[in-house]
C-alpha cells in the first residue's frame, strides 16, 4: 500500500481507456508517484479496489500481467454507483486504487504442462491477466488452449486481443457465442460454452483448466471437465465478485471459515467442494 493505512489508496492517471462492450471500459492506469510505481509489485490473480473520491470504491482483477511494468489495467462494466462514475472519467483524470490483495494463480507450479482458459462475457479479464502472463513465458509451457464465450458478438471484450490471439501459431483459440447473439459476419462457434467444450474435447493429461464466468456458466463447465478426466485439484477459478473491503473486515465475502478476499480469490474445484452449502 502506499502508507501504513491499509485505506489509503494509491493516486493514479488514467493513460488510457478503451470502449470493449457495451457498457464495459477498460482503463490502463500509471502511478502519479514514481516512487510508488517502482516499488509496486503483483502477481497475477491479486485484485485490487478502485476508487472514485466521493462516490467509494469498487472491486475488480488486475486485469494486466505483472510482465507489463509501469502501469496496471483493469476491466469493468458499468453497473452502480461506483461504476457509473468511473465511466464517467475520461483521460488524464485521476483515481484510487488499493492493492494488490489476495492469493495468486501457482503458475510457477504450471511450468511444463498444457493450459487450458476457459472464460465467459465479462469474466475474461482475471484470465486476462494470466494469459498475458503465460504468454510472456510461453517457453515454460505446453500447448495454450482458450476457449471464450458471451452472450452476443458485441458482448466480447478484448476483441483486438482476439484477433492477435487467433493469428499465433502458438496457442489455439475457439470463440461462441450464444445462439442468437451470432451477426452474418460471425466466423466462430455458436452454441454455449460447456457444450463447445465437449464438442472440442480437450485432453486431461498434463493440463490444468482455468475457468471464470457467469455461475451458470461455472455449474456446467465443471462437471464437463470431469467427464473429460480433468481432476477437482487440476481445475482452477477466481471469485473476484463476492469481495468487498479486501482485507477481510467487512464479512461480506466470507463463506464457512473462508474470506475470499484474503484465502482467495483463487481457489481449485477441490476447494470449493469443501465450503458449505451456502457458496
Amino acid at each position: 500500500m502506499s502508507s501504513t493505512n491499509i485505506y489509503k489508496p494509491y493516486l493514479m492517471q488514467i493513460e488510457k481507456i478503451l470502449d470493449e462492450a457495451p457498457g464495459v471500459k477498460t482503463f490502463r492506469l500509471r502511478f502519479t508517484d514514481d516512487e510508488e510505481k517502482n516499488q509496486f509489485r503483483f502477481q497475477t490473480g491479486q485484485f485490487g479496489e478502485y476508487s472514485i473520491f466521493g462516490e467509494g470504491e469498487s472491486t475488480f482483477c488486475i486485469a494486466s500481467s505483472p510482465t507489463r511494468k509501469d502501469y496496471i489495467e483493469c476491466t469493468f462494466r458499468q453497473t452502480g454507483r461506483v461504476t457509473s462514475a468511473l465511466a464517467r472519467k475520461e483521460e488524464g483524470d485521476v483515481i484510487g486504487f488499493r492493492g494488490p490483495y489476495g492469493n495468486t494463480f501457482p503458475i510457477e507450479k504450471w511450468k511444463g504442462k498444457n493450459l487450458l482458459f476457459i472464460a465467459g462475457g465479462i469474466a475474461l479479464p482475471p484470465l486476462r491477466s494470466v494469459i498475458w502472463n503465460v504468454l510472456d513465458l510461453r517457453d515454460q509451457f505446453k500447448d495454450i488452449t482458450i476457449l471464450y464465450g458471451a452472450r452476443s458478438v458485441a458482448d466480447l471484450v478484448y476483441k483486438y486481443e482476439l484477433d492477435e490471439w487467433s493469428a499465433r501459431t502458438d496457442l489455439k483459440l475457439v470463440t461462441t457465442v450464444d445462439p442468437g447473439g451470432e451477426t452474418p459476419e460471425w466466423k466462430g462457434k455458436v452454441g454455449f460454452v460447456p457444450s463447445v467444450l465437449d464438442w472440442m474435447e480437450p485432453s486431461s493429461e498434463q493440463t490444468v483448466a482455468v475457468v471464470c464466468g457467469p455461475p451458470v456458466m461455472i455449474k456446467f463447465t465443471f462437471p464437463e471437465l470431469l467427464k473429460l478426466g480433468f481432476t477437482p485439484d487440476t481445475i482452477f477459478t477466481t471469485l473476484e465478485n463476492r469481495m468487498k473491503c479486501g482485507v477481510g473486515k467487512c464479512g461480506r465475502c466470507n463463506v464457512g471459515k473462508v474470506y475470499v478476499c484474503k484465502d482467495g480469490p483463487v481457489f481449485t474445484y477441490q476447494q470449493l467442494q469443501e465450503l458449505p452449502a451456502e457458496y
